[in-house]
């Protein structure tokens, strides 16, 4: 676990690009993309006309503590897709800085581990930026109504990246529950755990 350990100290590191990142907050309109996925087709958020939100997960196929979390984020598509909220990673990393996170590697890793979420490629980071997300992985929760798409939550999926605690707090889980019952997660707010996303000028 070593390896996760240093991953998990190297995510506090931010460049100069890093720090003029905002991060989008609760209440905010979630930021509209179309982004090629694994499979070569485009989707966006109208791909999902049933949808009642969505679990946007900012991920790369390169940091320890994103591939800690894999398991876990298929897992919440698998319970939670049917129920409306489906999960789109995206890859945040910028593959000339990280040469295992190209659109190449991505289909590769969505093989390896079968992906049956989307998985896109956000060539130019234009998504990553819009959003914000600072670390692999970081959630954004959206609500979907008629008019708008509403970020309800950001943050880690739980406190417990290792995965071995007893008393771990599923905070986006919990989030998604509140949503399903039109109240307001609490907290809306948690601090992604996870590498630093990898910027050019950063």
């Amino acid at each position: 676990m070593k390896q996760l350990f240093f991953a998990l100290i190297a995510f506090v590191a931010a460049g100069t690009v890093s720090a003029q990142i905002t991060t989008i907050t609760p209440g905010a309109s979630a930021p509209t993309f179309a982004l090629k996925n694994i499979d070569n087709k485009t989707v966006s958020f109208t791909d999902y006309p049933s949808a009642k939100g969505y679990i946007v997960v900012f991920t790369c196929n390169t940091c320890p503590v994103a591939k800690a979390y894999e398991d876990r984020i298929i897992t919440l598509h698998t319970k939670y897709a049917p129920l409306g909220f489906p999960v789109i990673a995206i890859n945040s990393n910028d593959p000339s800085l990280s040469t295992g996170d190209t659109f190449e590697q991505m289909q590769q890793r969505a093989k390896e581990k079968n992906f049956s979420f989307a998985y896109l490629y956000d060539e130019g980071q234009n998504t990553t930026n819009a959003y914000g997300a600072r670390n692999t992985p970081h959630i954004f929760l959206v609500r979907h109504s008629s008019e708008t798409n509403t970020i309800v939550y950001t943050g880690a999926i739980d406190n417990d990246p290792e995965n071995n605690k007893s008393d771990k707090e599923n905070f986006l889980e919990k989030a998604i529950s509140a949503v399903m019952q039109d109240k307001t997660p609490e907290p809306a707010v948690t601090k992604a755990i996870g590498c630093s996303i990898k910027r050019k000028g950063s």
